[in-house]
């Protein structure tokens, strides 16, 4: 299976580019979204790659990220939508902001995009809303780590302890504190108090 190309760039089209790598062109569909980080011709580009095998074709994908690509792949495993369809979805906007507009559920976002109608667009929503989210709150998770943002260790404190992480969201809404410690301990407080 091809997993990447690197190499320079002989064509740059609206839907594909076609990179020498080795001497062997490949032709690589694309999004609008990854050729806008592929350089003009001539010059060098490293495309992750997913090659979808077909009874009658062979068909080669290209994308600047990992995470535009495994998208890709959840997208292709709903039922209705094919690589094309997948591709012109990941063109409406990075693949982040897809996944956030899954995750919230927002079906008028997958409606606009030629090939995807009211129920296809439902149907990417209920299939991929899980994934998606649990992608987008490890993603969360490990940027409150870094930054050592209380209120986000503090959420993943009580989602630890049992909450689902919307009820955690709110049992920390309008409390203030510098520690994850305080916020966990003020957030119990405050589900003790509830009941």
């Amino acid at each position: 299976m091809i997993a990447a190309v690197r190499g320079e760039v002989l064509v740059r089209r609206p839907d594909h580019v076609v990179i020498d790598a080795a001497g062997v062109g490949y032709r690589l569909t694309v999004s609008a979204e990854t050729l806008k980080a592929v350089p003009a011709a001539g010059s060098e580009a490293f495309l992750h790659a997913e090659l979808i095998a077909r009874e009658d074709s062979l068909a080669l994908y290209g994308f600047a990220s990992e995470e535009e690509r495994d998208l890709f792949r959840l997208l292709i495993s709903v039922s209705g939508i094919g690589p094309k369809v997948a591709i012109a979805a990941l063109s409406g906007g990075s693949a982040r902001e897809l996944m956030r507009a899954i995750a919230a559920a927002d079906a008028k976002r997958f409606q606009a995009v030629p090939g995807i109608g009211k129920r296809t667009a439902e149907r990417i929503i209920v299939e991929l809303r899980e994934k998606v989210a649990g992608a987008l709150e490890v993603e969360v998770a490990l940027a409150a780590a870094e930054q050592g943002d209380a209120r986000a260790l503090a959420r993943d404190g009580l989602v630890n302890l049992g909450y689902a992480p919307l009820e955690a969201e709110q049992l920390l809404e309008g409390l203030d504190a510098a520690e994850p410690q305080e916020l966990i301990a003020a957030a119990l407080r405050k589900a003790g108090a509830a009941r």
